[in-house]
């Protein structure tokens, strides 16, 4: 659970705006189980740009542009963006200064070498080789071409690799997320990549990126060399994105365990576009039920929360949802979670789709049931499911208590009851959700 500077400031984070939003995660969120801060593309970028990818030109950056590296290639944090960096200490003292406040540091790299290093023919540390030797020119990313990717037939290339992973170990980074390597899905350099992290001597988390409909037959390789891997495009703040992601969480859920997540992508919550990819600088467009809808899907699917607006600036109700405990309970501490139901009410717009997981031995819940009642459609309705479809067969509905997990942060909107039948219902606002938990009744 953390921030990803990405949404909110694209290619032009800096110290300024990373200290920020961690003095804000620090006295806020912590507690809550908000501990990560990531900065995306652009960090090693002298350039401050505007649109995400593009210049204030409209054309697309990567060749060409001279980027901060040292002698091996490896790349370095501009100073200008990042005084803490100055005379080659890297993240070194940034890092130092989250771990401080019990924060952790990442940030985005792409797949491969970067081009100004083979153009410059720069040594591998602790080899013979040199960039030129061991990039593949022909492997490009079509929306980013900082980089080439790599020929891994030549030895060269697991030392480029290796090289990069001990920088930045000695840094005191905690978290990598990796672009370029599931779209199409580069099998050898994510192992390739994999292998760097185990053997740096730190204890990193890895997220690989894009997604693009990712195929679940994937999954035991990816659990082999990273933690979480992204299973959509970016996503940004409308109610058709989030409602793409429904089905891939679902088609996902029966593969999430402790051995890596499937990443439904960045929270577009909050102040979001002051310098970034997409629309303009606002507070994101998706509504009160909606992002409701997001945080509670995200968590019910044990997907990773990497909130996309800037902390400081967001608006006080939706940093308040942020502050909701249920978020890091169910996404750390649950099992068995599952699109229970989707059905298409005739005479409507909208699907009913309800979720359930089972708590494990660390909840603060233990022994109970988390049920989550969308609705999609426009008007209010009223969602229904047998209890038994969510706590499991043997359990009869008078054995359990109803607690709503939003109530605690002022956003409870529908009660939730279990009828005569057995049947737990709630009239659930447009695109809503209400979430409760099953407590077993002593």
């Amino acid at each position: 659970m953390g921030w990803n500077s990405w949404d909110s400031y694209g290619t032009s984070v800096n110290e300024d705006i990373v200290m920020n939003n961690a003095r804000y995660m620090r006295d806020h969120l912590l507690e809550h189980g908000w501990d990560t801060l990531v900065l995306d593309a652009g960090w090693f970028d002298p350039t401050v740009r505007e649109g995400g990818w593009k210049d204030r030109t409209g054309e697309a950056f990567g060749a060409g542009d001279r980027f901060v590296l040292d002698r091996y290639g490896r790349q370095m944090p501009d100073a200008r963006k990042f005084p803490s960096a100055a005379d080659g200490r890297g993240f070194t003292t940034l890092a130092a200064r989250l771990h401080d406040m019990g924060l952790k540091l990442g940030f985005h790299l792409m797949r491969g070498i970067p081009r100004q290093a083979v153009e410059e023919k720069l040594p591998i540390e602790g080899t013979s080789y040199t960039a030129d030797q061991v990039a593949d020119t022909s492997s490009t990313c079509v929306w980013n071409e900082d980089n080439y990717g790599l020929n891994l037939d030549h030895p060269g290339a697991q030392a480029w690799y290796d090289s990069q992973l001990r920088l930045y170990a000695s840094w005191g980074i905690d978290y990598l997320k990796v672009d370029d390597m599931q779209n199409p899905f580069y099998e050898r350099e994510i192992a390739a990549f994999g292998k760097a992290v185990r053997d740096c001597g730190r204890d990193m988390f890895l997220s690989l990126s894009p997604g693009g409909n990712m195929s679940t037959r994937y999954v035991d390789f990816l659990r082999q060399y990273g933690d979480s891997w992204r299973i959509s495009e970016d996503l940004w703040d409308s109610w058709p994105s989030l409602l793409d992601q429904f089905a891939k969480l679902a088609r996902w859920a029966p593969y999430q365990s402790d051995a890596g997540w499937a990443d439904a992508d960045m929270l577009p919550m909050g102040r979001i576009g002051i310098c970034a990819e997409r629309g303009e600088d606002r507070q994101g467009l998706l509504g009160v039920e909606e992002r409701k809808t997001m945080l509670t899907l995200w968590s019910m699917a044990r997907s990773n929360l990497m909130f996309g607006g800037d902390l400081p600036t967001s608006a006080p109700s939706t940093l308040r949802m942020l502050e909701n405990d249920a978020l890091e309970d169910v996404t750390a501490h649950t099992v068995n979670n599952t699109e229970a139901k989707r059905e298409r009410i005739i005479g409507t717009d909208g699907d009913e789709i309800v979720w359930a997981a089972d708590t494990t031995g660390g909840s603060v819940r233990p022994g109970s049931v988390y049920a989550a009642l969308f609705w999609t459609g426009s008007a209010a309705h009223e969602v229904t499911m047998q209890v038994q479809g969510i706590t499991g067969l043997g359990h009869a509905p008078s054995e359990w208590r109803i607690v709503d997990l939003w109530d605690s942060t002022g956003f409870a909107t529908g009660k939730a009851f279990v009828d005569a039948d057995g049947v737990l219902r709630a009239t659930v606002r447009p695109h809503g959700v209400v979430w409760v938990a099953l407590e077993p009744v002593a």
